[in-house]
């Protein structure tokens, strides 16, 4: 615990979502944060305004003389290249070097933590359950994989928290880091595989992660995920007659969704989230699942999960008319791909949909190509953009053209972020999605802007 007292902490890589989460928590404690990241961001622009120190310069400067092994700690996330400038200057000056997933693993070690993993949903899910228990008497702190829009952050602290909500990512295996009190598990599709290899050492991290709940606790799991464990487990589920906790009567309403909730000690009706999607609906019934786990009066929280207005680029409605929707979404895998223009053909059954797709990283395109060409092929129209390669080096013979080529749909087409605007200057009707976690999140004020002056026109 001594590396936490530390009067500077340092961020290599400080604009991404679980590190500036990481920075204002010690912003919070007092300490002076210092953080270096390759480029402006909304994320980096607000931590400065809250007192963090952001760089863009991978070089040594006068800024960091102060810094010394004994004052400082450095907090890093794998996405950084272990041979970027800073990276190598605090290792030769002999400067403790931690993984962001560890040091918050150091910070809940000793709180009553609740992880929440999986492929997809856990951001969303982990934003739930942080609303719900900051409206209770409980409280909680928490940290999270996206902005919540009712925080307008990815961190959220009370001193009077009994509870601490936390991400657990399974990337680099960062989860294997903590020691949560309870945990929900959303899915278990395989990712990562240029990390894991194949899809039974993704597993195996799972399953590793779950033997980490303390036996005192609860581990929430979607039905059909079977995992090992020391604690108490239950399911959840959508339409089903065999688990635990379940949703059912899923209605979509024009504030959102609602649904029935059955519960082992009884069924409330009538449950409306203040967002859409019937993926929504699910990761809502695993939140609630785990709230009457943990002893709590699911009457007493069920009336404020209509006012949850959702997570930044998790199902996000950025425009909406009578005839033109514009939906923005994370969603980077096959199968999250799959669910939400699901969820959209439910919502919008008589509008055409149309789809950006910024594949990430080359290696994920590779492994699951057929994947993203099943998921691509529900749309009406696909614009194509080339593949961002985050931390990876490309690889021969890998490129969005490939990937376009394997994707059976008639209207569809690979396009650079400067061609795409003038594509979409007669846009007029249907439904919009921009997909992707990458950058394509800075094409939405322009694309929305645009948007706008179609139906104007």
């Amino acid at each position: 615990m001594n590396k936490l007292n530390t009067p500077y902490v340092f961020f290599l890589g400080i604009g991404g979502i679980g590190m500036s989460a990481m920075a204002r928590y010690f912003l919070v404690k007092g300490r002076s944060v210092m953080g270096y990241d390759k480029t402006p961001s909304g994320i980096t622009e607000k931590l400065t305004q809250e007192g963090a120190l952001v760089v863009y310069d991978d070089q040594w400067n006068e800024a960091f003389e102060a810094l010394t092994p004994e004052n400082c700690l450095v907090v890093y996330t794998p996405a950084i290249p272990k041979n970027a400038t800073l990276m190598l200057e605090f290792h030769k000056r002999a400067f403790s070097l931690v993984k962001r997933a560890e040091t918050l693993g150091m910070v809940t070690r000793f709180e009553k933590s609740i992880g929440v993993a999986g492929t997809h949903g856990k951001s969303t899910t982990s934003a739930m359950l942080a609303f719900l228990l900051s409206e209770t008497p409980h409280k909680c702190n928490a940290f999270l994989g996206a902005i919540a829009t009712n925080f307008d952050s990815n961190y959220l602290f009370s001193d009077k928290a009994e509870f601490t909500v936390m991400e657990a990512d399974e990337f680099d295996r960062s989860f294997l880091f903590l020691a949560p009190f309870a945990g929900i598990v959303t899915s278990v599709d395989p990712d990562h595989l240029d990390i894991y290899e194949t899809a039974d050492k993704f597993h195996e991290g799972f399953r590793q992660y779950a033997m980490k709940i303390d036996p005192r606790g609860v581990l929430v799991v979607r039905e059909g995920i079977a995992l090992p464990g020391l604690c108490k487990k239950v399911s959840y589920a959508l339409e089903s007659t065999t688990a635990d906790y379940v949703g059912i009567n899923l209605v979509e309403g024009a504030q959102g969704i609602s649904f029935t909730l059955k519960t082992p000690k009884g069924v409330f009706n009538d449950i409306h989230i203040g967002i859409h999607g019937q993926h929504n609906a699910e990761n809502a019934v695993a939140a609630l699942a785990l709230c009457a786990e943990l002893g709590l009066e699911l009457p007493s929280i069920i009336p404020h999960f209509s006012r949850f207005q959702g997570i930044k680029r998790r199902f996000e409605m950025v425009y909406q008319s009578d005839n033109l929707v514009f939906i923005d979404d994370y969603a980077h895998h096959p199968t999250e791909i799959s669910r939400l223009i699901e969820s959209v053909k439910a919502m919008f059954p008589n509008l055409p949909i149309a789809g950006v797709f910024q594949p990430h990283l080359f290696s994920r395109t590779k492994d699951f190509a057929q994947g993203f060409a099943e998921a691509l092929a529900g749309l009406d129209q696909l614009f194509l953009l080339p593949i961002y390669p985050a931390r990876e080096l490309p690889i021969s013979g890998i490129d969005s053209p490939w990937l376009l080529s394997k994707i059976r749909m008639e209207k569809k087409q690979c396009v650079t972020p400067a061609a795409l605007m003038p594509l979409l200057r007669d846009f007029n009707q249907g439904v919009l999605l921009t997909l992707g976690a990458g950058d394509i999140d800075r094409l939405v004020p322009a694309v929305k802007e645009l948007l706008i002056a179609n139906e104007n026109e």
